[in-house]
C-alpha cells in the first residue's frame, strides 16, 4: 500500500489553484505514472521533492543500517518544503511519500501551517472501511 493513491482525493480537498506537494526520500523514483491521475490539468498541480541527497538517505541505505535522528530527519524533510513552497506558493496540503517521515509530520504541521497525509492516515481509512481498531 502506498500513500500516493490519497492523491485523487487530496486534489479535490484543495482549491483548484493550489498544488499539492509530494514529499519522498528520492524524488528521482516518484514519476507521475505512479499519481493515478489521467487528467493532465491534475497532473499539474502535483509537484515532487525528495532529500535524496541527505544524511537520512545515505543512512537508510547504508549496511549495517545507520539510525538517523528524529531532529535530523525534520531538518531535511522541512528544507524540502521550503524549497518546495518558494518555487511553488500555491502549495495546499503536503503528502509524505516516504513512511520514514512520519515521525516529523507533527512537528511540521505545526512549522508549515499545512495539511499533511501520509502512511499511517491510508492505514486508519483502510482500517476504519472494514471496522478495524480505532487508532489514535
Amino acid at each position: 500500500m502506498s500513500s500516493l493513491i490519497l492523491i485523487p482525493t487530496l486534489l479535490r480537498q484543495i482549491a483548484p489553484a493550489q498544488k499539492l506537494a509530494v514529499i519522498t526520500a528520492d524524488s528521482r523514483h516518484c514519476s507521475e505514472d505512479l499519481f493515478g491521475i489521467a487528467n493532465a490539468a491534475d497532473r499539474a498541480r502535483v509537484v515532487v521533492g525528495g532529500i535524496e541527497k541527505g544524511e537520512y538517505v545515505r543512512n537508510a541505505l547504508a549496511r549495517p543500517f545507520v539510525r538517523t535522528s528524529v531532529d535530523q530527519i525534520e531538518q531535511e524533510v522541512a528544507a524540502c518544503v521550503e524549497e518546495l513552497r518558494a518555487n511553488y506558493p500555491e502549495i495546499g496540503i503536503l503528502l509524505f511519500e516516504c513512511t520514514g517521515f512520519q515521525c516529523v509530520a507533527d512537528r511540521l504541521r505545526r512549522k508549515t501551517g499545512l495539511p499533511i497525509y501520509d502512511i499511517t492516515d491510508l492505514c486508519r481509512l483502510t482500517l476504519a472501511a472494514i471496522g478495524g481498531p480505532a487508532l489514535s
